[in-house]
């Protein structure tokens, strides 16, 4: 059976999209990335980058959630869109994993948590996250879905950040960003989105982002030269 590595967080939430989507038979393995499970080193033989998600299926181990999403969409060819599409598929895919992603995590690093933080950097990954949703708003704007005008793998990967808006870029954010607002609710409103959402209370994961917490996931501030 596929074995999912999870926490609660945007990357693995739409992983758990795409499983409770498709049906997939999956063991959901926690890892309390506030307490350093991901630095086990059991862990860091399946991704050597210490994040999360990570699969392991038939002894076949991807990680990183864009790739994760790819490469069951084309194994268990589920949610792909039209191959005449690809181009496209591949192109908003890359948007997802290079911009949307890194973007929104570093606007949420600079304005939850980064107590010491410039100016200039807090301003740089907000703008950053801005101008990406726009471009995703915009082309959301004339497209129901991203890719060939049906739901896919590639709206669930861009949904793991959408859903957090207003985490991501202020309670104005949505408002500014209807189509993506609209975007967002339509893939919320599935029971698959329902269960994806509500995986992580079945487990027990440390509540408090206390010291050591932010020793596990912020090692730069620790980090000796």
């Amino acid at each position: 059976m596929l074995k999912f590595y999870f926490n609660g967080s945007p990357n693995p939430t739409k992983v758990a999209l795409f499983l409770e989507e498709t049906g997939l038979l999956y063991e959901p393995v926690p890892v309390d990335t506030k307490s350093g499970a991901q630095f086990s080193p059991e862990f860091m033989k399946l991704n050597p980058n210490a994040k999360v998600p990570v699969i392991e299926d038939d002894g076949t181990v991807v990680f990183d959630s864009n790739a994760i999403l790819l490469y069951l969409a084309e194994k268990h060819d589920m949610f792909m869109p039209e191959s005449r599409h690809r181009g496209q598929m591949l192109s908003w895919l890359m948007f997802v994993a290079t911009g949307i992603g890194p973007y929104s995590g570093q606007s949420v690093h600079f304005r939850h948590f980064a107590n010491d933080a410039s100016a200039y950097a807090a301003n740089r990954y907000q703008f950053e996250a801005e101008r990406h949703f726009k471009v995703l708003d915009d082309h959301l704007a004339a497209n129901e879905f991203l890719v060939g005008g049906s739901y896919s793998f590639v709206d669930m990967a861009a949904w793991g950040w959408a859903r957090m808006l207003d985490y991501v870029m202020g309670d104005a954010a949505p408002a500014k960003f209807p189509h993506v607002k609209r975007f967002v609710h339509r893939i919320g409103a599935r029971d698959a989105a329902k269960r994806a959402l509500s995986l992580k209370e079945s487990f027990s994961f440390k509540p408090t982002f206390d010291d050591e917490a932010r020793r596990y996931m912020f090692q730069h501030q620790h980090r000796k030269d």
